[in-house]
């Protein structure tokens, strides 16, 4: 009967939106190797480089990466990183949301979903903002999400994803534990990964030995290292280490 075809029509229909969200929801957590298994390793390949092929200096061509532990990096190296990119970072879960919304052109700390005038405010400054200032926004843990497991695709959903992956990173590893992780793969350099493999090239010495000026130059190269760093740019890249010093 009509109502029988009616009923199957609308069955199948949310068979489809059942299985859509489940690949949806697969998709959003089908992450391998699992943030777990960055409690006790390092990285041996991440989305935007092999690294493996980066630990023997002859076939790397170069090419760097020498993981060390948190413990064998200058305090003064994390102290410089989170001035220049995330100073908020013992603070938020993965996501900040007070950088974002000052981001997006809503410049108070406080915002209530129920005050119209917030609501109003917020919506305006997301008229005004411009999508590099909302990339700038960016946690240390979202960017480590970034190295491990995304693409540099800045579609929306690679953008959720990117959400979705720091805050399981957050729940696993916990915050000396990213922000070892983010020392090691971080970017400081043509094909320099690293503030170990970093310290080494441009001052001949070991990250445990960095002293406070050589820190902020290599916070300084970020987020644009092969075009700022202590051998390309150096203008720009004095700037920046000026006003890292600053707030150190």
């Amino acid at each position: 009967t009509g109502m029988t075809e009616g009923r199957s029509i609308w069955r199948k229909i949310g068979l489809g939106i059942v299985a859509a969200a489940g690949l949806f929801i697969f998709w959003l957590y089908a992450v391998w190797p699992p943030p777990l298994w960055y409690r006790v390793n390092f990285p041996q390949e991440t989305a935007f480089q092999t690294m493996r092929r980066y630990q023997d200096p002859v076939a790397a061509m170069g090419r760097k990466y020498s993981p060390v532990r948190l413990s064998e990096i200058s305090p003064l190296v994390p102290r410089a990183v989170l001035v220049a990119e995330d100073h908020r970072f013992y603070e938020h879960g993965g996501a900040d949301y007070i950088e974002l919304r000052k981001a997006l052109g809503y410049r108070r700390d406080s915002f209530d979903l129920m005050s119209a005038k917030d609501r109003r405010d917020f919506w305006r400054g997301i008229q005004r903002s411009d999508l590099g200032d909302v990339r700038g926004a960016s946690t240390l843990t979202q960017q480590l999400a970034k190295n491990l497991y995304l693409s540099p695709s800045r579609n929306p959903l690679r953008k959720v994803k990117e959400l979705v992956t720091a805050w399981r990173l957050e729940f696993w590893l916990g915050k000396d534990r990213i922000l070892e992780l983010y020392l090691n793969t971080a970017e400081l350099g043509d094909e320099i990964w690293g503030v170990e493999a970093a310290s080494r090239a441009y001052f001949n010495k070991s990250a445990a030995r960095l002293s406070r000026v050589e820190a902020a130059t290599l916070a300084a190269t970020l987020p644009a290292p092969r075009s700022s760093n202590p051998r390309k740019a150096p203008g720009r890249m004095l700037w920046k280490r000026g006003w890292i010093l600053g707030r150190m």
